[in-house]
């Protein structure tokens, strides 16, 4: 079977941007940064963003190029015989299955609020009733979650199966340019409210004694951590956009330009919520409730609220559903390499597969809220999210940049060869010496210190 190919560089920026945009930069950036902050986590954040997610970003690329197969059997063409480096194939392919079983049901709660929003529900609700609303009729209704969970499934399987070029990719053109025109608009309504200035300073202005405050070590290890995990790189996701692109560009040139638009989609997220939430004096460090209570409580009281808060919505879907279709064709193309089956196949018994895996993070929260696998306050969304952002990621990424350094794997001048093929920006052999030892160990740190922060 010919491997498919995407129809343009600029699919292949948006496709893989696609997947590195999603909850983390329009949900979990903002709040990081209103909770570590302000404007000195963005500089430490953006600091850290180059010099670990570019060489990790650039590495998964290139393996994916060098190989042009999925994930699973990604390595096999590249490793030493009689290595075991494709074990962590299987292990990538499993995590791209644990992201898509919580991250379809958040999705699902984002189309459920934008379809509530447009509706009208929450208009004329004290900031009491829209937190029972998200504790009790969005987190608390079984049905509810399988429905609006089931039709990110669906949407996504559809999408996949009319192919690479006709499905994937075009439609997730569309999404991306719409979701870049929602995000301006919104920033430019923000931006212009009654004592936004305040929010914009926070947000902008990096401040020392904020930092302080929050705890120097604190704002540090967490911006080493969003940048790191925004980019969702060490299970292959990114990787198999590499398989399907041409040797035309060099990998680094095309790994700055997703993480630029990567960067631009978080902080323009932090426009459209730190002015509003400076004008109607919301707290900033509200953490996790600032999307799904604190916001709609700001659409209640600003003009046209209704509308803007249906446009906020519809925007955090979008960057959600991204990442679903591209993780999902992930899991398409490893299973038409593993199986040999059509992608109409892969897609129908992959979306069937997924809706039930999906379930045990919904009961997570209604029948089966008993179960709370690391104690009180925790349920099956962060068993799977543990295991994926704190063990899959990293030690993935880990072993990413050991196969493409280490002669034992791929090794260095394999990997400069392939990433350097082609225009654009080129690796510099000075940067092995970085790339070999010291990123490693920063990444060990992250996994380090993310399991101690976990437990303890």
């Amino acid at each position: 079977m010919s491997r498919e190919r995407l129809g343009s560089r600029l699919g292949f920026i948006l496709l893989s941007a696609g997947c590195a945009i999603g909850i983390g930069n329009v949900y979990k950036f903002p709040y990081m940064v209103g909770q570590y902050g302000g404007g000195i986590f963005v500089l430490i954040y953006l600091f850290f963003l180059a010099i670990l997610g570019l060489p990790v970003m650039t590495m998964e690329f290139a393996i994916g190029r060098a190989s042009r197969k999925s994930p699973v059997l990604m390595y096999e063409p590249l490793e030493p015989k009689g290595s075991k480096w494709h074990i962590h194939g299987r292990v990538a392919l499993i995590g791209n299955y644990l992201i898509l079983m919580f991250y379809t049901t958040i999705t699902g709660w984002l189309l459920r609020y934008f379809t509530e929003t447009t509706a009208g529900s929450l208009q004329g609700l004290d900031p009491s009733a829209i937190a029972s609303f998200y504790n009790n009729e969005v987190l608390g209704d079984t049905w509810s979650m399988i429905f609006y969970t089931g039709i990110v499934v669906l949407l996504a399987a559809i999408v996949c199966s009319f192919g690479l070029q006709n499905g994937l990719e075009k439609v997730t053109k569309i999404l991306m340019v719409a979701l870049l025109v929602i995000m301006l608009a919104l920033a430019g309504n923000s931006i212009f409210m009654d004592g936004a200035k305040e929010g914009l300073s926070f947000y902008l202005i990096p401040d020392f004694e904020r930092m302080k405050a929050a705890g120097i070590g604190n704002v540090i290890v967490n911006a080493m951590n969003q940048a790191f995990f925004t980019l969702s790189l060490g299970m292959g996701s990114i990787g198999i956009f590499g398989s399907y692109f041409s040797k035309e560009r060099s990998l680094l040139g095309e790994s700055v330009n997703i993480c630029a638009l990567d960067t631009f989609v978080a902080f323009t997220s932090g426009l459209i919520i730190f002015p509003a939430c400076f004008a109607y004096n919301i707290d900033v460090e509200s953490g996790t409730s600032l999307i799904f209570i604190t916001l709609p409580n700001i659409f209640n009281n600003i003009p046209l609220g209704r509308v803007w808060g249906s446009l906020f919505f519809v925007f955090m879907a979008s960057a959600a559903l991204t990442t679903i279709f591209t993780v999902f064709e992930t899991i398409i193309a490893c299973t038409c390499d593993l199986f040999g089956w059509s992608r109409k196949k892969a897609s129908l018994i992959n979306g069937i597969l997924l809706f039930f895996l999906a379930l045990p993070c919904i009961f997570g929260f209604t029948i089966w809220n008993g179960f709370t696998p690391f104690g009180e306050g925790t349920n099956i969304l962060v068993l799977e999210d543990f295991l994926v952002s704190y063990l899959i990621l990293p030690l993935g990424s880990l072993l990413f940049v050991i196969f493409c350094t280490n002669k034992k794997g791929w090794g260095w001048d394999n990997f400069i060869s392939e990433a350097n093929t082609g225009k654009g920006l080129q690796l510099k052999k000075w940067m092995k010496g970085y790339m070999t030892y010291v990123l490693p160990i920063i990444i060990f740190i992250i996994f380090a210190v993310g399991i101690y922060d976990f437990f303890w």
